[in-house]
C-alpha cells in the first residue's frame, strides 16, 4: 500500500469508502499502487491500467484500455462523447460497489489478461471530430484561435476536442476552453507541458509544477 495513497484518500473531502473498497479490489488483484496526476494509479508491468477518480456526484473506476472489455454487465460509459480507449464504471454509494464486487474483479482481471497478451486498441484516427458548441462559438469569435485549432495535427485537436466535451455543464466546457486558449494558440498540445516536463496524462492541470 502506497503511503501516498493512503494519505490521499485521508484528505478526500467525499468518497473516502467509495475509495478505500475500489483500492481494496485493486490491490487484491495484485497491482502496483501509485499516485500519478494527483490520482490513485494502477498499473501491471509498468503499464497504467486504471485510476480511481472522485467527481463531484459519483466516484470512479478509469479503464485507461476499456475498449478491449466484453463488458458483459453493461457497466462501462465512455469520459466522453469522442473517447475511443477509455471507460468508466461510476459509483454513487459504496453498496453499489460491494453488490458487483465479483463482476469488478472479473472486469480488472480481464483487462490485466488483455495487457498479458498484447492486445491493442483500434483507433479510428479519420473520425470527424464533433465540436461542442462552446468551441464552435469561440472559433466565430476569435478567427485567429480557430486557425490555431486547426493547424494542430489532428491528433492534439482529438486531443483537445475530448477534453473540452467531456465536461457536463456548459460553464465548465467555456472554462476549460479558456484556459487552453494561449496554449493553442502557442501551437501546443494538450499533453505539451508548458513548464516543459513531459506528462503522460489527459489533460495538464500543472500539479507538477512543484517538481520545478
Amino acid at each position: 500500500m502506497n503511503p501516498k495513497i493512503t494519505l490521499y484518500i485521508s484528505k478526500a473531502k467525499k468518497w473516502q469508502a467509495e475509495m478505500e473498497q475500489l483500492r481494496a479490489i485493486l490491490l487484491a488483484c495484485k497491482l502496483n499502487e501509485e499516485l500519478k496526476w494527483g490520482k490513485p494509479c494502477y498499473s501491471f508491468q509498468e503499464t497504467n491500467l486504471f485510476i480511481i477518480q472522485a467527481f463531484k456526484d459519483n466516484c470512479a473506476l478509469g479503464f485507461f484500455k476499456g475498449s478491449l472489455l466484453k463488458d458483459e454487465s453493461n457497466l462501462l460509459t465512455k469520459p466522453g462523447e469522442n473517447t475511443q480507449a477509455g471507460r468508466m464504471i461510476r459509483f454513487k454509494n459504496l453498496q453499489e460497489i460491494i453488490k458487483i464486487k465479483v463482476i469488478l474483479k472479473s472486469y480488472i482481471n480481464e483487462a490485466i489478461a488483455a495487457e498479458k497478451n498484447g492486445l491493442k486498441i483500434e483507433t479510428n484516427k479519420n473520425t470527424e471530430l464533433v465540436l461542442p458548441e462552446e468551441l464552435q462559438y469561440k472559433f466565430k469569435k476569435n478567427p485567429s484561435f480557430k486557425k490555431a485549432f486547426n493547424a494542430l495535427t489532428p491528433g492534439r485537436q482529438r486531443a483537445y476536442n475530448m477534453f473540452f466535451s467531456a465536461a457536463k455543464q456548459a460553464a465548465t466546457r467555456e472554462t476549460r476552453i479558456e484556459k487552453y486558449t494561449n496554449q493553442i494558440l502557442s501551437g501546443k498540445g494538450i499533453n505539451d507541458c508548458t513548464c516543459g516536463l513531459s506528462k503522460k496524462m489527459p489533460y495538464c492541470d500543472g500539479s507538477h509544477k512543484s517538481l520545478r
